[in-house]
């Protein structure tokens, strides 16, 4: 609740208040039975207590409270998805450097002329000799 809730809450219990004396008596008694029957109802474990304001989704929280261990709980399974598919792209790239690497030895190593490298047929059958690999 903000402080304008708060306000007209205490001005419509001093109203309310005000005019308690004026009441007839049949009234008065009744609006007593029934907040002796609410209060029986109510549950004597439910402390009343104010919801706290909300937080900003980045606010740190030290203290450990369930708020700070619920982003917590969301925090650690999302930093290890990070993680997992940094490490996966780089596992990734690392695996295309030794193959690109293997190709270039290959092709270092074996006896052709310079003019069939720039042929567009031989990089095909350079590819089509890397899958079969």
């Amino acid at each position: 609740m903000n402080t304008d809730d708060i306000n007209l809450a205490y001005k419509l219990r001093h109203a309310l208040n005000e005019n308690l004396d004026a009441l007839p008596a049949s009234t008065t008694e009744r609006l007593a039975a029934a907040r002796a029957l609410a209060l029986s109802r109510k549950k004597a474990d439910a402390p009343a207590t104010a919801q706290p304001a909300r937080r900003r989704f980045f606010d740190v929280d030290f203290r450990f409270s369930g708020a700070g261990l619920g982003r917590l709980g969301v925090a650690i399974p999302l930093l290890a998805l990070v993680v997992g598919l940094g490490g996966l792209y780089q596992y990734d790239q690392q695996q295309r450097i030794a193959e690109l690497a293997e190709l270039d030895a290959a092709v270092l190593a074996d006896e052709l002329p310079l003019t069939a490298y720039l042929d567009h047929g031989f990089n095909a059958y350079l590819e089509s000799q890397q899958r079969h690999q």
